[in-house]
């Protein structure tokens, strides 16, 4: 089992501490393609998966979810929650056992999805239909501190609902300075450059589990993938993810390593609870 750097209280105090941090952004892996942003006291989570639940739904089918790293963190014990982002209705970014008990301890808190899933979200989530916020591509959700832009993600095609607005979605969250692109499980398709490079992202977070049939699931960027989207789009950085979750839907992390270093395309690995700050876009070398 692949342990957390931090998890439970360890955890909870370190996101308590760094929100005395009113300068820089702070973003905790929280397993799978799950993080925790943090701004300016804002506490924003992308895609959450904190429990069992894929576990206990395959545990007697020939798909199997085994678990080969821990949980970090109970739903019900993290600190205040301001949004929830879900890039598309699959369990792992998507998950009733994850958001039902934070939308329960933060009544302010705002869910944010594609709306062409509106009807699914709240089926799932039991919540009436009006509650969710939902973007289409190219629509941005504002505030005075950030906002969320939503580009198409191709999850294995870029899927749509009757009415063309996209199933699957990547978002791109501008904090200040910054920016950030959360690809959500995605494939390359011919416009995603284009789209991202409006935005140029300082930060990218992609998934590098890479698409195998074999699997029977949709797939995604593998590492060689991911990296190249980088460099096509002058994204600084890149923190890779959805990887470390599943037994049977992984791939050692070393790949990606030795490919960002074969393009000279600088990265950050996080352990399980390990965290990024803004402050470390000055450092050469990023651990």
């Amino acid at each position: 089992m692949i342990k957390a750097i931090r998890k439970n209280q360890s955890l909870i105090d370190d996101i308590l501490h760094a929100s005395k941090d009113e300068e820089n952004f702070h973003i905790w892996w929280l397993g799978q393609s799950g993080y925790l942003l943090q701004y300016k006291n804002i506490r924003i989570l992308i895609d959450p998966y904190l429990s069992d639940s894929l576990t206990k739904k395959y545990e007697n089918t020939e798909k199997r979810h085994v678990r080969i790293s821990e949980l970090v963190i109970s739903p019900s014990e993290l600190p205040p929650i301001d949004y929830i982002t879900s890039s598309h209705n699959h369990t792992d970014h998507l998950d009733a056992e994850t958001i039902i008990p934070i939308l329960k301890n933060n009544s302010n808190c705002k869910l944010i999805i594609p709306e062409a899933n509106r009807s699914f979200v709240c089926e799932r989530l039991h919540l009436e239909s009006h509650i969710p916020i939902g973007l289409d591509a190219g629509e941005a959700y504002e505030t005075p501190t950030f906002s969320i832009s939503a580009i198409p993600a191709s999850h294995n095609t870029i899927e749509k609902d009757e009415a063309g607005k996209c199933r699957f979605l990547g978002y791109v969250i501008r904090l200040g300075k910054w920016c950030i692109y959360h690809s959500g499980d995605t494939l390359l398709y011919d416009e995603m450059s284009s789209l991202i490079k409006k935005h140029k992202p300082d930060l990218a977070l992609l998934p590098i589990n890479g698409n195998d049939p074999a699997r029977k699931v949709a797939g995604n960027l593998n590492s060689t993938e991911a990296v190249f989207l980088a460099k096509e789009t002058n994204i600084p950085i890149i923190i890779p993810c959805h990887y470390d979750l599943f037994e049977f839907n992984t791939v050692d992390v070393n790949e990606f390593i030795h490919v960002a270093q074969q393009e000279n395309q600088r990265y950050c690995v996080l352990d399980l609870g390990g965290k990024f700050s803004s402050h470390e876009f000055h450092n050469q070398v990023i651990k």
